[in-house]
C-alpha cells in the first residue's frame, strides 16, 4: 500500500545580502569629489581655453591669425632641431598710445574683437605645438632696401620662424595692445627664434621708445641701401600703383630753378640714415643693431647671410649652396628644394625696371646725401661705400 502525500512547493530562502563595506564606499565618494572640484578649477582659472586642438585645427588657426598666404620656402626647411637655452623675453604692460595710427591694411591683419584686447596674463600663449613669444629679432628698415629677401633667406633656417605679413605693431596699431601683438606671431619651440620685419619701425619717432618698453633687449636689422637707388625703387613701386603720379624730378626737387631737394618727400627722407638712427641710439645701444648691405645681399647673398645668422647666435645653415643668380630679374634666387619642379624666386614686383630719371637730378640727390652718408658711416662703423 503506497501512500501518496500532496506536493507543496516551499518557498526558498532570501539570499544572503551583498556585504557592504562602509570605507570602500566613503573612498570612492571622495575621489569622485577630488576629481570633481579639480575640473571646477581648472576651468574657472581659464585653463580649459589652453587646451590642446587636434592638427588640423591648429594649422587653421595659425593661417587664419598671421594672414600669411605665402609658403614660401617652407619645404626648404630641415628638420627643426631643438636647442637649449633659448633666449627669453620679458613681458612688460605697455600702455596704449593716444597717438598711435589708425590706418589698417585691409587683408593683412586680424582685426580687433568687439571686447578689445584682452590685458596681458604675463605667460605666453602656448599649446603641444608650440609657444607664441614675442620676437627676439625684428628687421625693422628700410624700405625697398631688401628686407623682403633677407625674410625669405632667413626661413630657410630651421631655427628661425618669422611673422609673414608685417605687423606695424609698434607704428600703427600699438592701440590694440600686446596680446593682439602676440597672436600674430608663429608659434615656435625651444631654441627657435620669432622675427618679425615692418621696414617703416626705422623712421618712426615713436616705435624705438615702444619697443624698449616691451623689451629692450631685441636684436635690430638694418637692411640699408644707396639712399639715391631707394628712392627710385620707392618712386617705381608707387608708380607701378599709381600711374598718374607727377614724374620723380618734380617730387625730389622743391623746384627745378633752385634744385633745393624737398625732404617733406617720404622716398628721399626715409634716405636719411643717420638721422633715423640718432632716434634708435637714444634706446638701445649700438651693439644691438646689424647693419646689412642691400647691395652685398644681391651681390653675396651667402656672406651677408653668414653675418645675420652670426648675429642672432644661429649656426650658419643657409649658405652660398642654397642660393643662384637669377639673370632676368638681376637678383639671386633660391635653388629648387629636393621634389620641387622650379626655383624659389620672390614675387614679381622684385627687380622691377626703374624708369629713366636725367642724370642731373641723380647728381643732385648724391650731393644731397653724401654729408648725412658719411654721417651713418660714422655711427654705424661701417662703409657701405655709395657715392
Amino acid at each position: 500500500m503506497h501512500i501518496q502525500f500532496p506536493r507543496t512547493h516551499l518557498p526558498l530562502p532570501d539570499p544572503p545580502p551583498f556585504p557592504t563595506h562602509p570605507i570602500s564606499l566613503k573612498i570612492s565618494v571622495f575621489f569622485t569629489m577630488v576629481l570633481i572640484f579639480t575640473y571646477f578649477f581648472y576651468c574657472l582659472t581659464g585653463f580649459c581655453d589652453s587646451a590642446p586642438r587636434t592638427l588640423y585645427r591648429q594649422q587653421a588657426l595659425e593661417y587664419d591669425v598671421l594672414g600669411d598666404h605665402r609658403s614660401v620656402l617652407d619645404d626648404l626647411r630641415p628638420p627643426a632641431r631643438l636647442l637649449p637655452d633659448a633666449p627669453a623675453l620679458r613681458n612688460r604692460t605697455v600702455a596704449s598710445s593716444t597717438d598711435a595710427g589708425q590706418v589698417d591694411a585691409p587683408g593683412q591683419l586680424p582685426p580687433l574683437s568687439d571686447k578689445g584686447s584682452a590685458p596681458s596674463s604675463g605667460m605666453p600663449v602656448s599649446n603641444t605645438f608650440g609657444t607664441k613669444r614675442f620676437p627676439q629679432a625684428i628687421i625693422i628698415g628700410v624700405k625697398k632696401g631688401g628686407t623682403r629677401a633677407l625674410l625669405e633667406f632667413l626661413r630657410i633656417h630651421p631655427d628661425v620662424r618669422a611673422v609673414g605679413a608685417e605687423p606695424h605693431f609698434f607704428d600703427r596699431f600699438y592701440d590694440r595692445g600686446l596680446e593682439w601683438y602676440r597672436t600674430l606671431m608663429p608659434r615656435t619651440l625651444d631654441g627657435q627664434i620669432t622675427m618679425e620685419k615692418t621696414p617703416s619701425y626705422f623712421v618712426t619717432k615713436e616705435a624705438p621708445g615702444r619697443l624698449c618698453t616691451l623689451n629692450c633687449q631685441t636684436k635690430l636689422i638694418v637692411v640699408v641701401r644707396d639712399p639715391v637707388t631707394r628712392a627710385v625703387s620707392d618712386y617705381t613701386q608707387t608708380l607701378s600703383k599709381n600711374p598718374g603720379l607727377p614724374s620723380f624730378q618734380s617730387l625730389a626737387l622743391k623746384n627745378s630753378s633752385s634744385g633745393l631737394i624737398d625732404t617733406t618727400w617720404s622716398a628721399v627722407r626715409i634716405g636719411l640714415y643717420a638721422k633715423h638712427l640718432e632716434n634708435w641710439l637714444q634706446h638701445f645701444p649700438l651693439s644691438h643693431f646689424l647693419f646689412v648691405s642691400g647691395e652685398r645681399l644681391v651681390s653675396d647673398p651667402a656672406g651677408e647671410m653668414g653675418r645675420v645668422q652670426d648675429f642672432l647666435g644661429l649656426k650658419r645653415v643657409v649658405s652660398d649652396k642654397h642660393f643662384y643668380f637669377n639673370q632676368t630679374k638681376g637678383f639671386p634666387c633660391l635653388k629648387k628644394p629636393e621634389g620641387s619642379s622650379r626655383p624659389r624666386c620672390l614675387g614679381k614686383s622684385k627687380g622691377r625696371p626703374h624708369p629713366d630719371i636725367s642724370s642731373e637730378v641723380l647728381q643732385r640727390l648724391r650731393d644731397f646725401y653724401r654729408p648725412f652718408n658719411q654721417r651713418f658711416y660714422q655711427m654705424s662703423g661701417q662703409d657701405f661705400g655709395w657715392e
